[in-house]
């Protein structure tokens, strides 16, 4: 495919992520994609996010076809079989067996647990479907590119190690670019560069470990400031803010034209970078006076509010809060893993979820600021 012409891409999922993606890509891509295929194990869902997206796209005047087809992504050979009929140009991944909203919908004391340990508790079950879709992909007779948007910025690392295929991700440092952009309102022409983490769509508690970013070249001051009110949305409004911005870099990709785009996990890489993508190539784009070695030190030490860190060979270790919260109910494991190790990982995980979904949880309270969480 030549530069410019458009591309198919193949949305993997059917949660509120899938759904905002296709959302935006109807009515919003430039240049449109010429076909959206939804994979998803619901074809009842898949057809749903389908035809909404079709209407949109057709009332915006928008030439993007949006089809679906039932599959899971459990079973890579169904997957392969599908991208092998697709055919396309993206992949972007969404499906994950821990849903984030779980705590939200149905709380109970695994909640309770993800909560007390932080976020970075539930990395095995994100990278579960995520490698199975990269596996996919590696074996299907498609050269497709993989956009994984479950966790990329620590799920990412994972699959590099591993030698997976996976182009970037979406989400996470693109949002919160989103969200310094539309405070600054930078002119055109100017670049908005952004060096985050996942931790970091809250704010940081110690205000040194706030987020990065530079305009041009030069640091953008009073960030906590400037994302206040990006920050003050619930995270399930957010997640419109988050499907539009994949949604812009998928349509480029599907192009093969350049994006600089500030995006979570590129090059296996933990945490999000500023970069630069042309032809299916990743390229750091860093501001002047930062080396890659210290943005990815700076990445892992940010890693650690998540509770979860990966080195970027795949090496993971779980942080205090995250161990004291696992090791009562899986005595014995051990301090750090290898990146083929989660995968095992996150079979105790299932096991343990399903016991401790039995089990309420704990009474909300009200927080400092009278707001109800569980303890």
């Amino acid at each position: 495919m030549t530069a410019g012409t458009p591309g198919g891409i193949a949305v993997v999922g059917s949660g509120s992520l899938a759904r905002a993606i296709c959302c935006s890509l109807a009515v919003a891509a430039d240049p449109a994609p010429d076909r959206v295929t939804v994979l998803a194990r619901s074809g009842e869902a898949a057809q749903e996010i389908a035809a909404v997206a079709a209407a949109r796209a057709a009332v915006s005047g928008r030439p993007t076809r949006f089809v679906a087809t039932t599959v899971d992504a459990a079973d890579p050979d169904a997957l392969v079989r599908a991208l092998n009929s697709v055919r396309p140009r993206v992949v972007a991944h969404c499906a994950s067996v821990q849903s984030p909203w779980e705590n939200l919908h149905a709380p109970s004391a695994w909640t309770d647990l993800l909560a007390r340990g932080g976020f970075g508790v539930g990395l095995p079950l994100h990278a579960l479907l995520a490698r199975r879709v990269a596996e996919a992909v590696r074996r299907s007779a498609a050269p497709a590119l993989l956009v994984n948007a479950c966790y990329p910025d620590a799920v990412n690392p994972l699959l590099h190690a591993e030698g997976l295929p996976v182009l970037c991700g979406v989400g996470n440092a693109a949002t919160l670019a989103a969200g310094l952009r539309a405070a600054l309102r930078p002119e055109p022409g100017r670049r908005l560069r952004v060096l985050a983490h996942h931790a970091h769509l809250h704010t940081s508690e110690d205000p040194g470990d706030e987020l990065r970013a530079w305009l041009d070249d030069r640091p953008v001051a009073g960030v906590t400031g400037l994302l206040r009110r990006h920050r003050a949305c619930s995270r399930t409004e957010l997640n419109a803010v988050t499907g539009h911005s994949a949604a812009v870099v998928l349509a480029r990709l599907a192009t093969g034209d350049a994006v600089h785009a500030d995006l979570p996990g590129p090059l296996g890489l933990p945490g999000g970078y500023p970069v630069r993508v042309e032809g299916g190539e990743v390229t750091l784009d860093l501001p002047a006076g930062l080396t890659r070695k210290e943005a990815v030190d700076w990445q892992m030490r940010m890693a650690a509010h998540d509770g979860a860190v990966v080195t970027p060979a795949g090496e993971t270790w779980f942080g205090d809060a995250c161990r004291a919260a696992l090791v009562p109910h899986l005595p014995g494991e051990p301090e750090r893993y290898g990146a083929g190790d989660t995968a095992a990982l996150a079979g105790r995980l299932l096991e343990l979820r399903a016991r401790l979904r039995t089990a309420p949880a704990a009474p909300a309270v009200p927080d400092t600021a009278g707001r109800l969480v569980r303890s």
